[in-house]
């Protein structure tokens, strides 16, 4: 890990133990990979440290070709199987039927019903049977996050979430991937920080938040697809 700082050396090493930990104590762990920055940083930890940990992508059936080409690129670099989890077809048609396909533009309400069938509940039937989930969310990315913890319990999956980059800041994450010669997603260099579904995401302009271009029509508060949201408490 020549040439990279004593803190990110830290962070990695840190980072490492964890998944080992992971892999030994909660098995059968999977690793949810967007395909982003930071989920090929973790891929990347995965493959290298040989770890039995599955992976896993929510192919929405609206991604950008770039996100799919990445996806190709991964599963050659590491000679490794992303496993594809889509939407169900009926609840797509029915959407499109009722809404129509771009009705997320509409309403906060039908973006997240939009999410819902395309992402939320293909990740329920991703994490079927695990007892342990990995995600590449940092504290750093968006107001909701802020106060992610390393380790939960994912009440509404019933499995335990971990987070082993929380700590990292953007800078961290660019510097371990060109340190591991790790493939990335094209669309980060053309002013994608945050990379969802095409219709839904754009690039940012200089200034803005790392997730601006993301849902960049509603709110901050708002901008999650119900992937990471917590139940409300009672």
């Amino acid at each position: 890990m020549s040439g990279l700082s004593p803190e990110l050396q830290g962070r990695i090493e840190a980072a490492e133990a964890l998944l080992r930990r992971i892999a030994t104590e909660f098995a059968p762990a999977t690793l949810a990979n967007s395909l982003g920055a930071e989920d090929m940083a973790l891929t990347d930890l995965v493959a290298r440290l040989k770890l039995p940990i599955g992976l896993f992508t929510l192919e929405t059936g609206r991604l950008h070709k770039e996100t799919l080409d990445t996806l190709a690129r991964a599963e050659a670099h590491y000679g490794i199987t992303i496993e594809r989890f889509q939407p169900e077809a009926a609840d797509v048609e029915a959407y499109v039927r009722d809404h129509g396909l771009n009705a997320m533009y509409e309403s906060v309400e039908l973006r997240k019903r939009c999410c819902e069938i395309r992402k939320v509940k293909p990740l329920q039937r991703a994490l079927a049977g695990k007892k342990a989930w990995i995600t590449g969310l940092r504290r750093a990315q968006a107001v909701t996050r802020t106060a992610l913890p390393l380790q939960e319990f994912d009440s509404t999956h019933g499995l335990e979430k971990f987070s082993p980059l929380a700590d990292w800041s953007e800078e961290d994450v660019w510097a371990y991937i060109e340190a591991f010669n790790v493939p990335f997603n094209p669309l980060h260099q053309r002013g994608y920080p945050s990379i969802g579904c095409e219709p839904c995401t754009r690039a940012i302009r200089p200034g803005e938040d790392i997730r601006a271009g993301r849902w960049w029509w509603e709110s901050s508060d708002s901008k999650e697809c119900g992937l990471h949201v917590k139940p409300a408490k009672e």
